[in-house]
């Protein structure tokens, strides 16, 4: 950014235009030229185009200057993810990282700090921080007092904040990025149902967290499905794998122990390469009914090979544009939503893999 000094620059040769010639040529006082100049807040639009074309008139700045005093600053958005071992999370980081030239066109620069998942101390923490960081804030939301506190302390300061993969009830949140997480739950069940066909059988789940929004909802669209239209299938409860493929094994292995004749699994969260293990393992890889989220290397060699059966996921790349995007309506104030086109959950086999 540019800086001028209005009580040095008033001293200028009388050669010089200056800063008391724009004022006076656009008509407006010398401390709205300085506030033009600087790039400051608090000056209509209407307003910064007068003054800068008396500033080009008077040939008060050099094009380039002059260009510069038109261009705003980039808008500074962070996203806060959760750090650990759920790949397609590593993934959607990895795309904000190595993206920077798509979001060119919309003047934002963009970084991620990752935070311990399932931390609401850590992530409500690193949040607050994000004031002085960042104009736009997107993150995946922990149900915690905590973190809605520090997301309405953001917007208290005039920053904007989006929910991505996961939602949070009770904030003034300007938008949320991803699945419907209930219709994401009924269609995993339906999809186990299907492939078990009519027959009593007892399928489990397993989440990364029900401290995540995301997966209570999966959790609660999967029971449902079951009560509502195959009423034979027990689900015969719920693990918290806490996204990590040493757990999900460990659980897995346990689920076999206790139920030999299991039929189905649904992970909602990540790490299906530890449920995967277990299951080739015990030697029913090709036997129980495998459902999982997130089309990732490890997942896609896993439909590959047969041991999963479907894959729900979303495309990275759609889901960061649209955060952008949002964030460049707000800046803009245009509807928030102006450009967004809604998130699509696809269902992929080993038959349409892309």
């Amino acid at each position: 950014m540019m800086v001028f000094d209005v009580m040095k620059d008033s001293a200028n040769s009388a050669g010089r235009a200056n800063i008391a010639d724009i004022a006076k040529l656009a008509k407006v006082s010398t401390a709205t030229v300085d506030r033009v100049l600087n790039q400051r807040a608090g000056v209509r639009e209407a307003t910064v185009q007068r003054v800068l074309r008396a500033a080009a008139e008077l040939a008060y700045l050099p094009e380039n200057d002059l260009y510069a005093a038109l261009t705003p600053s980039a808008m500074r958005i962070s996203f806060v993810l959760p750090k650990g071992t759920n790949r397609f999370i590593n993934m959607l980081g990895d795309t904000i990282t190595y993206s920077q030239d798509s979001w060119a066109p919309y003047n934002v620069k963009c970084k991620v700090d990752y935070v311990e998942g399932f931390n609401p101390e850590l992530l409500a923490a690193t949040l607050k921080k994000q004031a002085e960081r960042a104009d736009g804030v997107a993150c995946m939301a922990i149900e915690h007092p905590l973190v809605r506190d520090a997301i309405e302390a953001l917007i208290d300061k005039g920053k904007h904040v989006i929910t991505l993969i996961t939602d949070i009830s009770n904030t003034r949140r300007a938008a949320y990025i991803g699945l419907d997480n209930r219709a994401a739950g009924r269609t995993a069940a339906y999809l186990i149902a299907r492939f078990i066909g009519s027959r009593p059988a007892r399928v489990a789940m397993i989440a990364g967290s029900l401290s995540y929004r995301a997966h209570e909802e999966r959790e609660m669209g999967f029971l449902y499905m079951f009560k509502e239209l195959f009423p034979t299938v027990e689900v015969a409860g719920l693990r918290e794998g806490l996204d990590s493929a040493e757990e999900n094994y460990r659980l897995t292995r346990q689920l076999l122990e206790q139920s030999p004749d299991l039929a189905g699994i649904y992970n909602i969260g990540g790490a299906s390469d530890g449920v995967a293990k277990a299951l080739k393992e015990a030697g029913v890889a090709h036997k129980v009914v495998f459902i999982g989220h997130g089309l990732t290397p490890d997942t896609r060699a896993l439909l590959i090979d047969g041991t999963m059966d479907a894959v729900i996921t979303q495309n990275p790349q759609s889901a960061t544009m649209n955060c952008i995007r949002i964030f460049a309506n707000l800046r803009d104030r245009r509807p928030v939503l102006s450009g967004i086109d809604p998130v699509q959950s696809q269902i992929i086999f080993r038959e349409n893999l892309p």
